[in-house]
């Protein structure tokens, strides 16, 4: 369908539709989605001959027009200008069209821009960090933008006052933990703006913190049952439910974290050795041994489930174009499982805590477990010490009055 289209309305377009079709064919696409969109090439390029238009006056507004034409003739399946992104990018590769116009940048782009900056090169966090706290600094500063005297960065006249506002309100929205990390990401903004003398004085230590007490709860947990029944609900025969096996194997049997599991590369599993590299926070790398349960199942997925791509990470995404995943994704992969196997969603840390509790119950200590999960400081290990019930009875005193 799609030649015949070619050749019974060449065009402007038609030039480049070879070079087009290798390109949607390295990006991963199916034959037959490469099919359809040259098809809607091929469509594009008959409106360009009508409309007396060439290849260098395509932009985004044309598209639009093109597609309204098309709705308008009573089409029911039209497709987004998302669909002819990758046509704009071969053609901007073949310097056809212009490079795409740079958007004005806004003093609060910029004051974004820097604040980037501070945190990878003064503070040295972590990609993924450096994206929460970006997200949160540009929520915060337009919202503030907004309002009457926020100026065009939204820090301008902060004082205190609104500071202390608006944790309460995050407090009355959120649950203590979620409002403890807006407070820390606020704090380090806060510190920034001082820094970059925006503000007159460090707001960010004078912040009062987020009440809360630590150790006040039990660490959520799951059976060993509801694991296995998270694993075994992956569909084997379909290249998604082995990637999910193989999220989950990580997960729940090596205890690492969504981030860490969408960070694995390729070059990162030692097959001889047994091992996996893991790129954990704070920019440690660190070795683990992998366990048979899950070195099968990234084995499983790498050689019947995973596209072909040159994308160096271990999981991609199940549809072209083939990309490594985002830790929210592997989130998803957890609430879909969770779904399958009858049980109440839980975010990826939830297995994490099921295997420091399944070691705990199986005779490990928490020296042990702490290297498994590779904690700094055996502190935070200790919460798990409250789950040992039977360790606990040994040591427990009577309530007083209650002996006879």
């Amino acid at each position: 369908m799609a030649t015949v289209l070619w050749v019974q309305g060449e065009g402007p377009l038609a030039p480049f539709v070879a070079g087009y079709r290798r390109c949607l064919e390295q990006l991963g696409y199916s034959s037959r989605s490469v099919r359809e969109r040259i098809e809607v090439v091929g469509r594009l390029s008959r409106w360009l001959v009508l409309e007396g238009l060439s290849v260098a006056e395509l932009t985004p507004e044309r598209v639009e027009q093109f597609l309204e034409v098309w709705r308008a003739a009573g089409q029911q399946r039209v497709p987004t200008m998302r669909t002819l992104v990758p046509l704009f990018d071969h053609l901007r590769e073949q310097r056809v069209l212009a490079p795409a116009p740079a958007l004005p940048v806004t003093a609060l782009a910029q004051l974004l821009g820097l604040y980037s900056r501070y945190l990878v090169q003064d503070r040295g966090l972590a990609p993924l960090t450096v994206l929460r706290y970006l997200r949160m600094a540009k929520r915060f500063l337009v919202r503030r933008a907004s309002q009457p005297g926020g100026g065009e960065t939204g820090a301008e006249g902060l004082d205190g006052a609104e500071i202390n506002g608006y944790l309460l309100e995050c407090c009355s929205r959120l649950v203590v933990e979620s409002a403890k990390r807006e407070a820390a990401d606020l704090r380090s903004l806060l510190k920034f703006l001082y820094l970059q003398g925006l503000t007159a004085t460090d707001l960010g230590s004078a912040m009062p913190p987020v009440a809360g007490w630590r150790d006040t709860r039990l660490p959520a947990t799951m059976t060993a049952a509801q694991v296995t029944a998270l694993l075994e609900g992956c569909d084997r025969s379909r290249p998604a439910g082995l990637r999910d096996l193989a999220v989950l194997s990580l997960l729940a049997r090596l205890g690492l974290r969504s981030g860490e599991v969408a960070a694995l590369q390729l070059g990162d599993i030692d097959w001889r050795a047994g091992e996996i590299l893991v790129r954990g926070k704070a920019r440690r790398d660190e070795r683990l041994p992998l366990t048979v349960e899950a070195g099968e199942a990234i084995a499983a997925y790498l050689r019947h489930g995973r596209p072909a791509s040159r994308c160096p990470k271990v999981f991609l995404t199940c549809y072209a174009p083939f990309r490594g995943i985002h830790p929210r994704s592997i989130t998803r992969v957890v609430y879909r499982a969770c779904r399958r196997a009858g049980l109440e969603p839980v975010g990826g840390h939830r297995l994490r805590h099921a295997l420091a509790t399944q070691m705990l119950r199986q005779g490990g200590d928490l020296v042990e477990i702490s290297q498994v999960l590779r904690h700094r400081d055996l502190a935070t290990t200790s919460v798990y010490a409250k789950l040992d019930r039977t360790a606990l009875r040994t040591v427990a005193r009577p309530w007083p009055g209650t002996e006879r």
